[in-house]
């Protein structure tokens, strides 16, 4: 390891939403990505950018597959089961008869307290997993501090969470930027990737940005 490779840094921006799972793929292969490229001695910074799929929906919660049935047809019951099936390759397990349909926004709340105590990547996989494999309601607030408290955020004292207009804030700021579709990759010096992207070509881009880091 060299000491050059110790002082690259690429920075990335993740647009995502934990409920979204197009973006459970995109980041578990960016996740892979990333670790491949830390492992050569590059530092890897990661960045969520807050999006919600179902702006200002409510966090009551109700069993997922009634919930996209009754919006979009027996055809949507369909297409996840395809794409549960499929995500076994990627080594996820989703389940959608226990998911539980909820707004995000106190979810996103979260992932930004643990990403001040630097533990912002760990917090958006358990939030992935706690919804689509376990079924836990991550809208509802009892559930969020369990998962933060098993994850190692604090969520008291100095540990607490941003202002809500804060969050509003950001998210207003995704949205201008024109964003309307996620996951959207954003890596130093690279186009911007957009959609649950391949690990090879997650990785092709991460390295794009090591290499140009190195020349800067």
């Amino acid at each position: 390891m060299t000491q050059q490779a110790q002082r690259t840094t690429v920075r990335a921006e993740i647009v995502l939403d934990v409920i979204c799972v197009h973006s459970y793929l995109g980041y578990t292969r960016f996740a892979r990505a990333a670790e491949r490229l830390r492992a050569t001695g590059v530092a890897v910074e990661v960045d969520f950018l807050p999006f919600e799929l179902a702006p200002g929906a409510g966090t009551v919660g109700a069993p997922l597959l009634e919930v996209l049935e009754r919006t979009f047809g027996p055809q949507a019951v369909a297409g996840i089961t395809q794409l549960a099936a499929a995500a076994v390759q990627d080594g996820l397990d989703l389940h959608y008869e226990r998911a539980v349909a909820t707004g995000t926004f106190e979810a996103h709340r979260l992932i930004a307290l643990a990403a001040a105590q630097g533990r912002a990547e760990q917090m958006v996989e358990r939030l992935f997993r706690a919804h689509f494999t376990d079924g836990l309601h991550i809208g509802d607030a009892a559930t969020l501090a369990a998962l933060a408290a098993e994850v190692g955020v604090r969520t008291d004292g100095d540990g607490a969470a941003p202002a809500p207009e804060l969050l509003q804030a950001r998210l207003d700021l995704v949205r201008r930027r024109g964003i309307t579709a996620i996951p959207v990759f954003l890596i130093d010096g690279v186009p911007p990737l957009t959609g649950s992207q391949s690990e090879s070509a997650l990785f092709a881009a991460l390295q794009a940005a090591a290499g140009a880091a190195r020349t800067a």
